[in-house]
């Protein structure tokens, strides 16, 4: 009894009360919460085709990055502004020609009707929300004037509908082809003519704004058998330039319907043409689905000079004007969440930049070095990543290929990250050179959890197999102290004590237990029906909060194990992830909802709800200083928001 009164710390904490009232009233009082405002972003949904867009006046890009439209002004990293209004996943975006208008649509459930809105870029605002399509919307197209928008539906729908941009009302549709249709676009010069292309398709259609008709004609292929990717009109409306799936690009008469030429002449591109574009200087530049751009001479569809990125090229935006050798800039965005700017000359060919990075596969964990705010890590599919927070900029990347790393920390001095991967391994790097320090083999069958304690002298580490160990750590040997083994399930979570005197570690088997760091056994064991998914210290260490796959976020007496308060923390999908601000008044929770919720600590009510994400959010936290949170999903996507007073 005495050991255990040292301890535990005395606060003068009040404790939390149980909450009271049906699910109804707590989600009312949810809904009554502000919205959380986003600082900056930091992703880019690169497997969206065409989604990256530049706008006219060659400064302003806009991407989309789950169910949110990035604005992000070219050369400046603090200017971020963010069009906030999809329910789910951006599948498509298409500007305007005079760069006035954005009209994006986005993924929807089965049997629901996915949304199309137009924004207005001046004002920044939603000009219409329209919705016909079924599920998802495939393509958009304005006309050269503006007046008329075109939308194309997903495989479940398939049809193409004509909207009159004023109003937002739909003018005319009418259902494409028996197979799948996934391109579409408007003439040059014309706003009654539109092509669109898919699985053994290509139609030009004539529209009918009096009779309120649209009319397809088909393109004579001859022989040929085509998926069309995309669909590129050239500025007087004599030839249209579709890419396929089968690695070439067809060069098809839109005065007589007629296919004419082929290219690249002498060998195709390997897993397809995802995007095309023509260049100010009238060269055709094909994007590839392999990371190869391509510049085709438009005439005879020659290869005059090409470049190899490193994962497929999604979108390909021409930079306005020529350069003074008679070259172009190019912005190319891949599947893999770059985006490139690559400058073209006749002479010297190409020269690529990386502007932008991110993950794009999920990210499975995010950390701070102790006290320091300005650089966060993140860890994914077989890399480690260091941010600068203000910047939105990645400043380090360390890659170890063919495993996955799962958990991700800083020692307490800031000397080295360590990191747990699916292989079974710990590895700890240089923070600022990204050099391997050491590895510890075979600490689990794969590292599920980690954290170093607060003396930097050993690492506490979960594995899927259950075990929660301790391991010395010096600068020329790793051993193990102690293997603690009671959970049957992987350990999701494990929280420290300042004085490294006890842990708690959260697990898959529905128990969080309480370790003894001095004797290695169990002190105390917290149960519930439930997958523990995260845990964390109250920072006076009076109370521990869990939560996981029931929903509940709950408190605990950190002293008797006995449940104080549990919240219904959402109404749909288990939660995730969770964090106390380092004051001590608020928590933070995301999970499979996709929404970022805040608490205050005390009363258990929800203040502020931010929405954004598209995938479920893996992880979250508040910075040191309290001043912003940091929030990863499934998608791939970093969210920073601007953290706000609860009262």
């Amino acid at each position: 009894w005495e050991r255990r009164s040292t301890l535990r710390r005395p606060s003068t904490r009040t404790r939390a009360q149980p909450s009271s009232g049906s699910w109804a009233e707590r989600r009312a009082d949810m809904s009554t919460a502000s919205p959380l405002p986003l600082e900056s972003v930091i992703g880019f949904e690169g497997k969206v085709h065409g989604g990256l867009v530049l706008h006219p006046n060659g400064k302003t890009m806009l991407y989309p990055l789950g169910a949110t439209i990035v604005i992000k002004e070219l050369g400046d990293a603090f200017s971020q502004s963010f069009l906030q209004g999809h329910t789910d996943e951006v599948s498509c975006l298409t500007l305007s020609t005079d760069g006035r208008y954005l009209a994006s649509g986005q993924i929807s459930y089965m049997g629901f009707t996915a949304d199309i809105i137009v924004w207005d870029l001046e004002t920044r605002t939603m000009v219409h929300r329209m919705s016909l399509h079924k599920v998802k919307v495939q393509a958009l197209t304005f006309s050269y004037d503006g007046k008329y928008l075109a939308s194309l539906g997903g495989q479940d729908d398939n049809s193409l509908v004509i909207w009159d941009v004023e109003t937002g009302n739909a003018i005319c549709g009418s259902p494409t082809s028996n197979e799948q249709v996934t391109c579409v676009k408007f003439f040059s010069n014309t706003n009654t003519k539109l092509a669109t292309g898919g699985h053994n398709n290509l139609d030009v259609w004539d529209f009918d704004r009096g009779n309120r008709k649209i009319r397809p004609t088909n393109c004579r292929l001859g022989q040929l058998r085509r998926i069309c990717n995309s669909i590129t009109v050239d500025e007087y409306d004599e030839y249209m330039y579709v890419g396929t799936t089968s690695g070439d690009v067809l060069q098809v008469s839109l005065s007589q319907h007629l296919f004419k030429a082929a290219g690249p002449l002498k060998s195709r591109v390997a897993k397809g043409v995802a995007s095309n574009a023509i260049a100010p200087t009238g060269e055709l530049v094909i994007g590839g689905g392999d990371g190869s751009v391509t510049v085709l001479e438009r005439g005879s569809m020659k290869t005059m000079a090409a470049t190899k990125l490193e994962s497929g090229v999604t979108s390909c935006v021409m930079a306005p004007g020529v350069h003074k050798d008679g070259g172009f800039g190019i912005y190319c965005g891949t599947e893999s969440s770059n985006i490139y700017y690559l400058k073209y000359s006749p002479t010297s060919g190409f020269q690529s930049e990386l502007i932008q990075t991110c993950h794009h596969e999920p990210i499975n964990d995010v950390a701070f070095p102790q006290g320091y705010s300005e650089v966060f890590a993140t860890c994914g599919s077989s890399d480690i990543r260091v941010w600068h927070i203000a910047e939105a900029r990645e400043l380090l990347r360390i890659q170890v290929p063919n495993v996955e790393c799962n958990c991700v920390a800083f020692f307490g001095d800031g000397g080295s990250i360590i990191s747990g991967w699916s292989d079974g391994k710990i590895r700890a790097f240089a923070p600022q050179s990204g050099r391997l320090l050491y590895t510890i083999n075979d600490a689990h069958s794969a590292v599920t959890a980690i954290i170093a304690t607060n003396d930097c002298s050993r690492i506490l580490s979960g594995g899927k197999e259950g075990n929660v160990r301790v391991w010395r750590v010096g600068p020329q040997s790793q051993t193990m102290v102690a293997s603690m083994k009671e959970h049957k399930g992987p350990v999701n979570s494990i929280a420290l004590r300042a004085n490294d005197t006890e842990c708690v570690s959260a697990s898959s088997d529905g128990s969080a237990i309480i370790w003894d760091l001095a004797r290695f056994t169990r002190n105390n064991s917290l149960f519930a029906s439930t997958f523990f998914k995260a845990c964390a210290y109250h920072p006076d260490e009076s109370q521990i909060v869990t939560t996981g796959t029931d929903r509940k976020v709950t408190w605990w007496d950190a002293f008797d194990g006995q449940a104080i308060r549990i919240l219904e923390g959402s109404g749909s999908a288990e939660i995730n992830a969770l964090d106390i601000s380092a004051a001590g008044d608020m928590v933070v929770t995301g999970g499979g909802d996709k929404d970022v919720k805040i608490w205050g600590y005390d009363e258990g009510h929800c203040y502020h709800v931010g929405k954004g994400h598209s995938g479920a959010i893996t992880k979250v936290k508040f910075t040191p200083d309290g001043e912003r949170i940091v929030t990863v999903g499934a998608e791939g996507a970093i969210f920073i928001w601007q953290n706000m007073p609860i009262h």
